[in-house]
């Protein structure tokens, strides 16, 4: 019998993307921008100089693949990304949007990465994965054939669904197994119900109460289809990602954005965050999940169990700090002296501690400077700043901005 989750994605890719609007923008997000599995996979010490390949593993219509491979072409890397996916109708749109951009490191593959052993496609620097794995029949057995094609000193970026933030999502599937049963792979007559229950479902809904979960109201009939009337889905706790990477051997680096998975993000009673200090990493992140209680994805990158990498330094001179997706100038004119940075964290207005220096620091960063440098050209105008001021002053600095995600850390080649 045919799959239907593979029916599902030749009928209706997802997410929808129109090929034209690659003229206008690129679509990024987490994971795998690439200063970011840089910071998380390699410590801030790849040189995309010498070869990288990377593969797209269940790539969908592209986002992934086409915002790592342009990243990748906007700095001359000696790479190849290859993208691997069984709809040929996702396939097809991919291929459009990469013409559109022109992108010549691009590969394309017709299979499921369950198939990857025997398309010999070879290894991997590094592997993307998102929104995939929680819908294969064995998601731990999916992780263990793309952690076999990743060499040792590569890595993983990985999106499951998250539970908390899922709430209703679920209830709305099961009952829509009950109204569409004898439909079959009939898409347009489970639509059809589904597009009538959700103009019955009472505001005491869950679903409709849920403000984290919109694809049933944004995305078209590809986006009712994909969250409600899925074939094969489900959501994991942080315990839970937790321990599915370590089942295919591998440890998980970071949660990203990481000041989700703070308590101290949400709270800033020194009583209560005194009692946490004791916790683990997953003890705290399970918290902050439970806090915040509107995780709807899991963002992270893992790496081989034995792989001993971590994050870069904020202490080290020699690395370079960069800013993702934010500038440096304008930055520098709207931020305060120890003021706070204010971020909506999925309807959560998170307040982030900054320094007294970080309008400096922050007009200061341009991709190429080393802390040592920011350091030196603050010391110029301010000849008391001693590096350990300096460094514990620009630890907060990063802290904030490395917990939404736009600050990475990278050392210069060579």
């Amino acid at each position: 019998m045919a799959d239907p989750v593979h029916q599902q994605y030749e009928a209706l890719p997802y997410p929808p993307r129109d090929p034209r609007d690659e003229a206008k923008r690129l679509v990024t997000g987490s994971p795998s921008r690439l200063h970011e599995l840089n910071h998380y996979v390699f410590g801030g010490r790849r040189d995309f100089s010498k070869p990288f390949r990377a593969l797209i593993a269940g790539g969908g219509t592209g986002d992934a693949a086409i915002m790592l491979a342009q990243q990748l072409a906007d700095i001359g890397a000696n790479a190849e990304v290859v993208y691997l996916d069984w709809s040929a109708a996702a396939r097809k749109i991919v291929e459009a949007r990469a013409a559109v951009r022109q992108l010549t490191n691009l590969s394309f593959v017709t299979g499921s990465l369950l198939e990857l052993p025997a398309l010999r496609l070879g290894m991997f620097d590094y592997v993307d994965c998102c929104g995939v794995l929680h819908h294969l029949p064995d998601p731990s057995a999916g992780l263990r054939v793309l952690a076999s094609a990743v060499h040792d000193s590569g890595g993983l970026g990985v999106m499951l669904y998250g539970r908390l933030g899922r709430t209703g999502v679920y209830e709305t599937q099961s009952m829509l197994r009950a109204l569409t049963g004898g439909l079959g792979g009939d898409v347009a007559g489970q639509l059809a119900v589904a597009k009538k229950l959700m103009a019955q479902m009472p505001a005491t809904n869950w679903l409709k109460r849920n403000p984290f979960v919109a694809d049933h109201l944004t995305e078209g009939d590809s986006g009712i289809y994909d969250l409600l009337l899925h074939a094969r889905d489900r959501a994991y706790d942080v315990p839970e990602v937790v321990e599915f990477v370590e089942t295919a051997s591998l440890r998980l680096v970071d949660f990203v954005p990481a000041a989700r998975y703070r308590p101290e993000t949400y709270v800033s009673d020194a009583t209560l965050l005194k009692r946490l200090e004791g916790l683990s990493f997953v003890e705290r992140a399970a918290f902050a999940e439970n806090l915040a209680g509107n995780q709807k994805v899991h963002v992270f990158y893992a790496v081989k169990a034995g792989n001993p990498v971590t994050p870069p330094a904020t202490r080290d001179r020699a690395m370079i700090p960069v800013l993702c997706e934010l500038d440096a100038a304008e930055l520098a004119t709207k931020l305060k002296p120890a003021g706070v940075l204010s971020a909506s964290l999925e309807g959560f207005q998170a307040k982030l501690p900054l320094p007294p220096l970080a309008p400096a620091i922050a007009g200061l960063i341009d991709g190429q400077r080393t802390l040592g440098g920011i350091h030196q050209a603050l010391q110029a105008k301010r000849a008391d700043l001693a590096w350990d001021d300096f460094a514990a002053q620009f630890a907060v600095f990063f802290k904030a901005f490395n917990g939404i995600a736009r600050l990475m850390l990278r050392h210069q080649p060579g």
